[in-house]
């Protein structure tokens, strides 16, 4: 299994949720697990998905994420599960 951890964070806007989920499954990516809050206006969700039936490589879908999340007003961001686990270690 290809795990990544994905972010997004931004002001809240309706419909957030659902154009990062529908991406992801025109994708074939699957959600493994979903935690989001929103704390004074401000949206924020972590996601950790399943990416080993992914139709693109994790580039392209790095940078999708990232220009759909330009078109929707936050600010969303796509790291393997090995390189997060990395750099939060202490």
């Amino acid at each position: 299994m290809t795990k990544a951890i994905i972010t997004v964070v931004g002001r809240d806007t309706v419909g957030i949720i659902a154009r990062v989920c529908t991406h992801l499954a025109d994708s074939h990516i699957n959600i493994l697990d979903i935690s989001q809050t929103i704390v004074q206006g401000y949206f924020n969700m972590m996601m950790i998905v399943d990416m080993s039936q992914c139709t693109n490589d994790f580039g392209t879908v790095s940078d999708e994420l990232r220009l759909l999340g330009e078109e929707i007003g936050v600010q969303v961001k796509c790291q393997l599960e090995d390189i997060f686990d990395k750099m939060h270690r202490i």
